[in-house]
């Protein structure tokens, strides 16, 4: 049965570009909504400008521009980056709209008239050059706990305290430098309190038909706020302020964390105007469709306890889930200027990187639980060269040309015995996809990507086309394996497809053969007429990296800080075992029985096993633990086992409580045992085939 999703994700704020922090979560929700009409759901994704606020107004008055003029630029860079990142939204709108206007004080009054709306005076620091009150991050001073100068109004960044900016020594305002004034000011308060009973039946799925509104992990820490109290939410902010006016208020506006979630609505509202859809039948209380936001984990307070309540305050529904994301480092580290690691969208497309690219490496890192993610610009690289065009795009270009120079074009009416069951293993790894991406577990999926081409790339291995077309006698065989290889890359590219929508688009095109869902990918293509093959990826030239990373320094004379390899793990050497810690194993030590009850010694059974590109020691297992879940690790046997895909299938046997271990290459999960003195000498220690994945070894 078809689903009704209205899907949104964070609102940018409008005042600067996007960068690749941003683009972490926006990728992730237009993966999702790609998948879901896949899936045949009807999907309404809508975004918009956050584009009310003091930074704002601010910023437009440096600029000499009005605010008006000012946000409608951003937004204009906004949607350039986003259509080039092939974002498929239904609306993209912007906060300041007559839509968002009239919802926001619809909301408000109906929440005031249902008593949830007090009123009281506090004292703030007023700015008497600027004349007006300052936010806490305008003001500056002497930090009360340290005294480092320079501090904001609401932390040290020295020491880490946290304290009201009333409490900083000689503060003065970042506006105009002043020092500010105490002054009394009657603000507006959302009573949040009063919601408590509504957050724990939201939290606990009562009001979602008992589906989880987040990942537990996301639900326990509002679960843990809930439990400390909640406190009253100002809502205002006094003049001069860009924003909307509070209705029965003169001289004081929304606070923008109102009116930017109801941003959401107004961008829907908007879309509903436009296409003749019906506004309640998604934000009704008693509506039977479904809404999901995909946020940072730095604003879940606001969409997973204010958000809320204000809507069933305000008599509409409340969301069906939040989905959570990290947040986004790049080599190890923060995103920096100075190292050219602080990145913006358009830096990246600038520098001719394809935008597809990024949509997959974000892809293979990201699951449902909003853990940071590292853009490794080498493993981002080796990546990208090895997946993509390695393994999907070289099934391609190494089987079509045959179809074409002996058949016509025309793909074989049958498979091989052989074929038609290893099809059936292909189909068997596939099927579980949608159900991946619906839950977020994105990177399995790619896993499953790698898993399906692998056993394809090595079909064609053994089969060998190529020498198959030097005998006549092999013509029939020549065919099927080459029908068989086009029939998998397009299986392949409907796994693909919500993450490279483009590149598949063009697949298609090639294979004569759209897809317009998971399950028509799964066609054989028997007498099936393609066109001719044009290479769809090109390899990532490193020059490319280089000159982003250099168009992002703060400035040309800018020296990046040295970075040694305990600064920076991902620079570390990549060898499971250096030549230190080999000379310590030969003369062993005697060690007690607690000692090894310390090793958590576990059966993996091998679901894949590669190369790694850059490394000429490593392979990249793939193994599934049992109860542990999925493992990858890297382990430097590679001279011992030059075909590792032979690999797959076999128990191993690897220490599972091994910290884990960041590499250039991507993240180890553990250590594989092996015996032997080293180099091609080594050897996998096994386990009978009565062994289950993930049993402990004693």
């Amino acid at each position: 049965m078809s689903r009704r999703l209205l899907v949104t994700h964070a609102l940018p704020y409008a005042n600067g570009p996007l960068h690749l922090g941003h683009m972490l979560g926006y990728i992730q929700t237009d993966i999702w909504v790609r998948a879901q009409r896949m899936m045949g759901n009807e999907v309404y994704f809508v975004a918009a400008d956050d584009a009310h606020g003091t930074p704002i107004m601010l910023a437009a008055e440096k600029a000499g521009l009005s605010p008006e003029a000012f946000i409608e630029g951003i937004r204009a860079s906004h949607e350039a980056d986003f259509a080039a990142f092939h974002f498929s939204y239904d609306n993209y709108y912007t906060t300041h709209s007559d839509e968002n206007r009239e919802l926001a004080s619809l909301i408000y009054t109906r929440l005031r008239d249902s008593g949830y709306i007090a009123k009281r005076s506090i004292q703030q620091l007023f700015d008497p050059d600027k004349l007006m009150f300052l936010p806490d991050r305008y003001i500056k001073g002497t930090c009360p706990k340290c005294g480092t100068p320079d501090q904001y109004g609401d932390n040290c960044e020295n020491c880490g305290a946290t304290y009201a900016p009333t409490d900083l020594i000689n503060p003065y305002s970042v506006v105009s430098g002043a020092t500010p004034v105490l002054r009394d000011s009657e603000h507006y308060f959302f009573e949040l309190g009063k919601f408590e009973t509504l957050l724990r039946d939201w939290f606990g799925g009562k009001l979602t038909h008992g589906a989880p509104v987040a990942n537990p992990g996301v639900v326990a820490k509002l679960k843990e706020w809930l439990d400390g109290g909640l406190k009253d939410w100002d809502i205002s902010r006094d003049a001069p302020y860009f924003g909307f006016p509070i209705p029965d208020a003169p001289g004081k506006f929304f606070y923008v964390w109102l009116d930017a979630p109801v941003g959401y609505l107004a961008s829907f509202l908007n879309l509903c105007n436009k296409a003749g859809l019906k506004f309640d039948d998604f934000l009704a209380p008693d509506s039977d469709a479904e809404m999901h936001h995909f946020i940072g984990k730095d604003i879940i307070n606001f969409h997973g306890l204010f958000w809320p309540a204000m809507l069933h305050g305000a008599k509409l529904r409340t969301p069906t889930a939040l989905h959570v994301n990290g947040y986004l480092t790049v080599n190890g580290a923060k995103m920096s200027k100075s190292r050219g690691t602080f990145i913006q969208a358009r830096t990246y497309l600038d520098a001719g990187l394809h935008p597809e690219f990024l949509r997959y490496y974000f892809a293979a890192m990201l699951s449902d639980t909003p853990v940071d993610v590292d853009l490794d610009l080498k493993a981002f690289e080796e990546r990208v060269n090895s997946h993509l065009i390695g393994k999907w795009v070289n099934i391609a270009s190494r089987t079509a040309g045959f179809v074409h120079k002996f058949f016509d074009g025309r793909l074989a009416a049958q498979f091989s015995e052989e074929q038609n069951e290893l099809w059936r293993v292909l189909i068997s790894h596939y099927e579980g996809v949608p159900a991946l991406y619906q839950s977020g577990e994105f990177a399995e999926a790619m896993r499953r990507f790698v898993l399906i081409a692998d056993l394809v790339n090595g079909h064609i291995a053994a089969k060998a086309p190529w020498a198959m077309a030097k005998n006549e006698d092999q013509r029939e065989e020549l065919h099927q394996v080459c029908s068989f290889s086009l029939a998998a890359f397009r299986l392949l590219g409907g796994l693909l497809k919500p993450v490279l929508p483009v590149t598949v688009e063009a697949a298609e095109q090639f294979l004569a053969a759209p897809i317009a869902d998971f399950d028509s990918a799964c066609a054989t293509l028997h007498n099936h007429t393609i066109r001719a093959f044009e290479p769809l990826l090109s390899r990532i030239d490193p020059k490319h990296i280089e000159a982003m990373v250099e168009a992002s320094k703060e400035s040309m004379g800018t020296t990046p800080e040295p970075e040694s390899a305990a600064k920076n793990p991902a620079k570390k050497d990549s060898q499971p075992m250096t030549e230190n810690t080999a000379a310590a194993t030969q003369d062993t030590a005697t060690i007690g029985i607690d000692d090894f009850a310390k090793l958590d010694l576990r059966v993996g059974k091998v679901l894949a096993c590669e190369f790694v590109d850059g490394s000429d020691k490593l392979l990249r297992f793939e193994l599934d633990a049992g109860s542990l879940g999925k493992r990858q690790i890297f382990s430097g046997i590679r001279a011992a086992y030059a075909e590792p895909e032979k690999l797959i299938g076999r128990n191993v046997v690897f220490i599972a409580n091994l910290a884990p271990r960041k590499m250039r290459f991507g993240l180890s999960e553990g250590m594989i045992l092996s015996a032997g003195d080293g180099g091609s000498d080594l050897f996998l220690l096994d386990a009978d085939n009565g062994a289950k994945p993930g049993a402990t070894v004693r």
